[in-house]
């Protein structure tokens, strides 16, 4: 569409709301205002593009803005529901006119009785370096008016530093392009940094595009707290019953939690199935033995779950060689494992203080082994306060095990 034609068919263009849910009520807590055009046909189309196309003038976008952004605070005025809208705004043109134009629509209608913590504006990391410091004076002025900030994040890894340094209230994060059947560790473990550092700002992580169950899985695991897409509610012209998604979010959690504790019990299972086996192993290993021999040792006793099996001392130095399993089911040592440092490793110093306290083995997360490229976990067991030793678990046994994976 022509975006000159739209202009001057502004009766035509549409807020639409997308609701956003808060796992914690199981309420609908607000809504993302985005815009459509309803031709003579009744035929609806989405304009998301309008917004971000720098290539129509300034005026007609921050007048489609001010358009769109007055008649959902309108109708939000005359709602009763302490529920927020959400205003989507490109960084460029906002630091461009230095923000008036929203500035002067946030004022008139806080003047009118609105309070400005409903209302969340929206912008993407993509902005440029060199706005920065524009941008960062407005979100700090808008911020002291009480309006909330969303930083919708695109490239998690690199936005990092711009989550630190704009310090938003709420964290968006896309889920709409993990297929159900391709949900990766990898994006796993970039949203659960995501997620610690929104929590160490203060923020709380939203999560859209959930189109199906597993992706509501997904953003569930990672710490999401609010949730937006067609899995829960379609966009609506209107706002909707706060409590219209109270049952699927409720009947979904149940079903993660059973599963998650059936998880846990799986990896304790393992653990205890573990422990057990390394007392018999141990009880039977000569004290005098290398730590080659030892390793060779337990490595045949625990065949059928492990790969690999080091010992490294309290200051994460490899006092062995790494005893890895053949193809025939042998065990071979290689000698380069020997002497290196994995105290870099994380966690790995608080494990060494929690197996020296609680006297028991621990179960890693999933991780990817660098050398086999596959999902493995590690299980690491004290063999004295000064001596620990290591056995990876391959990916073809968690595979196998419920829970493990």
């Amino acid at each position: 569409m022509d975006p000159l034609d739209i202009l001057m068919n502004l009766d035509q263009v549409i807020p639409f709301y997308k609701p956003v849910i808060s796992a914690d009520s199981r309420q609908v807590i607000g809504y993302e205002v985005v815009a459509y055009f309803r031709d003579p046909d009744g035929i609806l189309q989405d304009l998301d593009w309008f917004f971000d196309d720098s290539s129509i003038p300034d005026d007609f976008r921050l007048e489609m803005n001010n358009y769109i952004q007055q008649k959902a605070i309108d109708k939000l005025m005359e709602h009763d529901e302490p529920i927020n809208l959400t205003f989507y705004y490109d960084a460029d043109l906002l630091t461009r006119d230095n923000g008036e134009a929203l500035l002067s629509i946030l004022h008139t209608s806080q003047e009118n009785g609105l309070d400005l913590n409903r209302i969340v504006v929206e912008i993407k990391d993509t902005y440029d370096t060199e706005q920065l410091d524009t941008l960062s004076n407005l979100i700090k002025y808008m911020k002291t008016i009480d309006v909330q900030i969303s930083l919708h994040v695109e490239q998690p890894n690199g936005s990092l530093d711009r989550l630190a340094t704009i310090k938003p209230n709420i964290v968006k994060v896309d889920v709409g392009f993990l297929k159900d059947d391709l949900l990766p560790h990898l994006y796993r473990d970039v949203h659960h940094s995501l997620s610690m550092l929104s929590r160490k700002i203060g923020a709380t992580l939203l999560f859209k595009g959930i189109s199906s169950y597993n992706q509501l899985n997904y953003a569930w695991r990672n710490g999401g707290q609010y949730y937006q897409g067609r899995y829960l509610k379609e966009p609506h012209e209107d706002f909707v019953a706060p409590d219209c998604c109270q049952e699927i979010i409720e009947t979904n959690f149940r079903q993660f939690v059973s599963f998650e504790r059936r998880k846990v019990k799986a990896q304790l299972g393992l653990m205890e199935q573990l422990s057990q086996q390394f007392k018999s192993t141990l009880s039977a290993i000569n004290p005098k033995d290398s730590y080659d021999d030892t390793i060779l040792t337990i490595g045949d006793a625990c065949s059928d779950f492990a790969f690999r099996v080091y010992i490294c001392n309290v200051e994460g130095i490899q006092l062995s060689s790494n005893a890895q399993k053949n193809k025939e089911g042998g065990w071979e040592l290689f000698q380069e494992g020997r002497n290196k440092n994995w105290s870099w490793r994380p966690y790995f110093f608080e494990n060494i203080i929690r197996m020296n306290v609680e006297k028991k083995g621990l179960l890693s997360d999933l991780y990817t082994d660098i050398e086999k490229d596959e999902l493995i976990r590690t299980y690491s067991y004290p063999l004295s306060d000064e001596l620990y030793v290591f056995l990876d678990i391959p990916y073809a046994y968690l595979y196998e095990q419920e829970g493990l994976l």
